[in-house]
This record gives C-alpha cells, structure tokens and sequence, in this order.
C-alpha cells in the first residue's frame, strides 16, 4: 500500500464489484477506505468458493486496505452515525440507483451542504439524466446492451458473454478517474463536487473507441466496426503443437515476417508496405499468417518472432499464470496470512510508484469489525458506541451471524 493519498478519508457503501474495485484502488493509493457495509454485509462476501461465511474469494480480492463498518441505514441512529462520519470525509461513494439514495436521504444536495469539501462519486448503472436511470444494472446486461455479447466475428453466431466481470471492472477505472480528477480540482478551489460514473455510458465508450470507426464521420465513411479487430483471421494461431498469439503490426514487421516464409511477393506490395492501403486489407495478411504458423512448433515460432522484435506470446491457461516466470519475478502473488482465514494469496496493485512510501498492506476485513475503531477515532465513547448497538444501529462482529 503508497502512501500517495494518505490523510484522505473515503466512506465506501458500495458492494459487489464496481465500487469496490475503484475503492481499492484509492486504499491501495494509500487512503483511509471505510467500506461502509449494511448487517448483512457486501453480498459479494457470499460468492464461493469460502472458507469461512461471509468471507469469499472474490470479496477477499477486491477490499485489501480497508475498514469495514456495519451500520443499519434503515436506522435514525444509523443514519445519524454516518453523517458523523461524512461531515469529516474527503469522498463518499455508493452505486446505489436513485430512488434508493432518495430513500435514505444521502443525496449530493443534502451531503454537499453538510460537508462542502465532499467529493461525492454515484457508481450506477445508468446516467441519472437518461430513461434507464432507476433500471438495475449487472455485467452481464450491460455486455449485452453495449454490443460485447453480439462482437462475435459470425453474424449468425449466437451472443456471447466474456467470462469475466469487464464491465464493472471498465467503469470502476473511470470511476477512479473521476475521483482523482475532482479532488485534485478541490485542492484549487477548497470546494468538492459530485461526479457520476455510469456502467451503461463507460462500457459504451469503452467499445465504441475504436468500433465507432467510420461512423466518426458525417455522413460515415464506413462501417460500423474497426475492421482489424473483426477479421475471421485475428485469433490465436495454430501451430504444429498448439496456439500462439503473434501481430506483426508495423511495415516492418510484415515485412520481416512475410520474407521469413518466402513471400517477397507480398513484402514488396504496394499495398502491403502502405499503412492505410494494409489497414483496409489486413484480413488478407492475417490470413497468409494462418496458414503460416502450422508448419512449426509454437516455441519454434516464438523464438523466430521474438529474434525478428514481432510482438508474440504464447497463448496461456489461467492455470500457466501462476508459473509465469514474469509474473514470478514481478512478486505479483503476494501470500498473506489473513487474520481470520490463514493463509491465502494475493494480487499485489499493478501500478508501480518509484520511490513513492509504502506500507504492508491489510487484508480485507471481516464484516463490522472496524466499527468501534472507526467511530471512537470520530469522537464517539463506548456508552454511545453501545448505545447504537443496543438500537441495532450497529453490527460488530459476533452480533449477528454475516450471510
């Protein structure tokens, strides 16, 4: 864990993974993350596999750094607690839909005149100011309704999700973003401000980056798609006793790999040594490299690749990644022994910040189990802190059983 961000306080009443893969990004940064959690706590804590209840694999991977809190908002005690908390943080975060933040009265207007230095980050599904806004929102329907699922290089294929959470991860990142970029605009003007990062909108242009492609223009020059990435050719390549990933991209490297296997003819075309004639043929070359690779070994052809500087790798299970010699050599499996559920493995944050200060990181946190920490730091004593127990405002550990 940096200490970039240390002295900045984020209450995070986000779950799953949206919110809190920005969340930890912010703890891994170096700030005071409070993840603000409900009685039952984050949901994601019941994903399997788990060794313990309400302590799961992908929650203990998303929430390193933080301090949990379990407050019942449904409470005026719990409420009032939190606004005690508020009044003195630097962002809340929530990626609760509209109406529900309209229930528990935690809008930007209320919490922006409680605390005016608040940056106040809404993580939903939907833009507020569009038709969708209320609609719930999970990866798999928004991979649908922005074109992932239907990216498939046969029109007649049927849609498909990619198996990994892509959307919540891809707009977690510009929730970060913006984050950062409102409180390095409060450090100008002494003054928070609410930002909004919507799944729906990050992921659409996410996709659209490049697949708007033709359609930049007005009228298009055209199609809707960029055609190097829907060529039936763009995919892993066989070898003799495999698959291996290999993109020449630069002339250069055509042309390197075209007079390897004996065809000058095409390293000399015209239309090949021309960047934007190649673009608009490449589905041709990429299939000269389909029928290319058979013909030998994967670590003979990788060997060749790398010698000629063609970009290359080979074409890993998720199983290879835990022998990756790089990833080996990077420390990015970091062992930790956890307080609760003993020994696991880590990811450590990919970023590197030369000479920055660090600090062991924290592993993630048993549901409620930073609460009377965090709220004496607040000013609280033990009578009052037992006081929101009593009212089941508050949930420590042992008080009721995490789902």
């Amino acid at each position: 864990m940096f200490q970039l961000l240390k002295g900045v306080t984020v209450l995070d009443l986000s779950t799953v993974v949206f919110g809190p893969f920005a969340s930890q990004m912010l703890a891994d940064f170096g700030a005071d993350v409070i993840k603000v959690e409900s009685p039952d706590g984050d949901i994601f804590r019941a994903a399997a596999p788990a060794r313990s209840r309400g302590m799961g694999a992908g929650y203990i991977n998303l929430n390193r750094n933080k301090r949990s809190i379990s407050l019942d908002l449904k409470t005026t005690e719990g409420r009032a607690a939190l606004d005690r908390l508020i009044a003195d943080a630097d962002v809340f975060l929530h990626n609760m839909r509209p109406k529900a933040i309209e229930r528990l009265d935690l809008g930007y207007e209320r919490l922006g005149q409680l605390n005016p230095r608040l940056v106040y980050c809404a993580a939903v599904g939907f833009g507020s100011d569009g038709p969708y806004a209320n609609d719930p929102a999970y990866d798999d329907v928004i991979q649908s309704m922005t074109g992932f699922a239907s990216m498939n290089i046969d029109p007649d294929a049927e849609p498909t999700l990619l198996p990994t959470i892509v959307t919540d991860k891809v707009a977690g990142l510009y929730a970060l973003a913006g984050i950062l970029g409102a409180l390095m605009s409060r450090e100008r003007t002494g003054f928070g401000m609410a930002v909004e990062a919507a799944m729906f909108e990050s992921l659409a242009s996410f996709m659209l980056a490049e697949h708007l492609s033709g359609h930049v223009f007005d009228p298009p020059e055209g199609s809707l798609r960029y055609d190097r990435l829907t060529s039936p050719h763009r995919r892993p390549h066989r070898t003799a006793d495999g698959y291996i990933a290999a993109l020449p991209y630069s002339t250069k490297h055509w042309s390197k790999f075209l007079r390897m296997i004996g065809r000058d003819d095409l390293a000399d075309a015209d239309w090949v040594r021309d960047a934007s004639k190649r673009s608009e043929r490449i589905g041709e070359l990429y299939a000269v490299l389909d029928e290319a690779t058979p013909s030998r070994t994967s670590a003979e052809w990788l060997a060749e690749f790398k010698q000629l500087d063609i970009p290359c790798g080979p074409v890993n299970r998720l199983e290879d990644l835990l022998e990756d010699r790089h990833l080996q050599a990077v420390n990015f499996f970091q062992p930790v022994d956890h307080p609760t559920e003993g020994a696991i493995t880590t990811l450590r944050q990919p970023l590197r910040f030369i000479d920055a200060p660090a600090v062991e990181d924290r592993p993630a946190p048993a549901l409620g189990i930073n609460g009377r920490q965090v709220l004496k730091e607040y000013g609280m004593d033990d009578a009052a802190i037992d006081a929101l127990v009593a009212a089941g405002a508050l949930v420590l550990p042992g008080d009721r059983e995490t789902s």
